[in-house]
């Protein structure tokens, strides 16, 4: 069992129990702080001090006084009015990471929030009671103001939540769960939406996906490297590391780790090229650029995870108002993974594409005996393009845009779930393509036989064949790029990999 705000959380604490069904429980350490605080707020209740959002309006109407007959009708009606949220629902698993966000930050006890509504979080976590959450609507300021609202309608009863795999009333969801509707108290409505957890669940995953999807793309990287009888020299320790940018000596680490072994390379030192071309000579420069995008954007994240994103937050007895819900940094490193995403899609189909190309590889014509009559892995380019061509079009920054909204009182807003969401596709479009050059790369090592590839291209081959036959004559490939992909998932193909090369950095 998890013991929620005990220590910080990471990003793989995240994705497991998102992913799985390890059970949550709030720990001791962070049921003393959420009574604390809930302690502090009624303070400043029966003090008369007027704090944001406990009984005044929201937005540009903080300043509407709202009577004590209504104060807590008032958290009911901010998630009613709220939850406008449009587009295709957001992937359980989001849902599941951005309920354990948002108990983790009510428990870091800041918000003045009773210990009975983050334990509903955590429950309706624990029973697979899951809001129906829709992907599009939030700014990023403050917060996730819509999608949150759709997760706390469930909260009480309302709104729609799946469980099971079947989708019902909010209430009919916590009753099936055996659990009841919570009845809000002051501030816990304006405490359940204003915060990042849709985006940060959504950047974790991102983060976690593509950190394994790099690794993935330099072992296919160094399958077609072994095809297109590449020189190892630009991974040379001693030339790397002249030029000691983050993340570019590990690749080219990984590079000869994989490579070990080979009996192409040896095949080729004599006078067979000057100068390999770029996408094989700078695989560390390039590949080494987007780990360290990553490695960028996780910082943001892991900070993001345990962060007070909640307005306005009690310390020291006091109600301070902040932008801590402002999800800019999110924004700007997503944006950021997305464009370390169209730059990983683009560099893997160019080497996609000189597979094809027999004046440039020295391979048959589209990997295959009879050209002609069979067109081989021609299609595989055609539709690494189009991926690669999507995600430069992903790579446009969201966080740089802005629209003022609630009467310019939030003027302005980073737009970082749009940057999230994008970034989630761009990384999708990635693996199709890294998918498709493992496919080709294997084919390529076909027609260099007897000679064997290092020893990590090699235990690759081994996996992809174990399933997928070598091309001789055209068939569907639509299947075995699905199946790849599958494997990538699963991290089979990086397994198979790692256990003769070690764990790839």
């Amino acid at each position: 069992m998890f013991s929620l705000g005990g220590r910080p959380l990471q990003i793989g604490d995240v994705v497991r129990l998102a992913r799985g069904r390890e059970r949550v429980r709030l720990s001791p350490q962070a049921s003393r702080r959420i009574d604390a605080s809930r302690r502090s707020l009624e303070r400043i209740v029966a003090r008369g001090i007027v704090a944001y959002g406990v009984k005044t309006g929201f937005g540009e109407l903080a300043n509407v006084p709202i009577s004590d007959a209504d104060a807590r009708k008032l958290q009911v009606n901010l998630l009613r009015s709220h939850a406008v949220g449009q587009g295709d629902p957001l992937p359980t698993e989001v849902v599941r990471a951005a309920l354990l966000l948002r108990a983790n930050t009510l428990a870091l006890g800041y918000s003045g929030v009773r210990r009975a509504l983050v334990g509903q979080l955590v429950e309706m976590l624990n029973r697979g009671v899951h809001p129906i959450v829709p992907s599009r609507g939030s700014l990023g300021a403050s917060g996730d103001l819509a999608p949150l609202a759709h997760m706390g309608l469930v909260v009480v009863g309302e709104g729609r939540a799946e469980v099971g795999g079947r989708t019902f009333s909010g209430r009919d969801a916590l009753r099936r769960a055996g659990l009841k509707p919570c009845e809000l108290d002051l501030k816990e409505g304006l405490a359940l939406i204003n915060g990042t957890a849709v985006t940060a669940a959504l950047a974790t995953f991102a983060i976690h996906d593509g950190l394994r999807l790099l690794r993935d793309a330099q072992v296919a990287a160094s399958m077609s490297f072994e095809a297109l009888r590449g020189s190892p020299q630009p991974f040379d320790e001693r030339l790397v590391g002249l030029k000691p940018l983050p993340g570019v000596r590990e690749v080219a680490r990984n590079l000869r780790r994989l490579l070990r072994g080979s009996e192409i390379i040896p095949s080729h030192k004599g006078p067979h090229r000057v100068q390999d071309p770029y996408t094989l000579r700078c695989i560390p420069q390039v590949l080494g650029a987007c780990r360290a995008a990553f490695e960028d954007a996780a910082r943001v994240v892991q900070i993001e995870l345990n962060a007070a994103t909640d307005n306005p937050v009690l310390v020291g007895g006091e109600s301070l108002s902040g932008g801590n819900f402002h999800a800019q940094a999110l924004g700007m490193a997503m944006d950021h993974i997305a464009v370390a995403m169209a730059v990983l899609a683009g560099f893997t189909e160019r080497r996609i594409a000189r597979l094809m190309d027999t004046r440039l590889s020295e391979l048959p014509a589209f990997l295959t005996r009879e050209v002609g009559l069979n067109s081989g892995m021609m299609l595989l380019q055609y539709v690494a393009a189009g991926y690669a061509s999507d995600a430069k079009v992903l790579a446009h920054p969201a966080s740089a845009d802005s629209i003022p909204t609630s009467a310019n009182q939030e003027d302005y807003n980073p737009m970082a779930m749009a940057a999230a969401l994008k970034a989630r596709q761009a990384l999708e479009n990635a693996a199709h393509v890294v998918a498709m050059e493992y496919l080709a790369a294997a084919q390529g090592l076909e027609f260099l036989a007897p000679l064997r590839p290092g020893i990590g291209p090699r235990a690759v081959r081994k996996r992809i064949r174990a399933s997928i036959p070598a091309l001789v004559e055209d068939r569907v490939l639509a299947g075995d790029v699905d199946r790849i992909l599958g494997w990538m998932a699963d991290g089979k193909l990086l397994a198979a990999a790692e256990a003769v090369a070690g764990r790839l950095l």
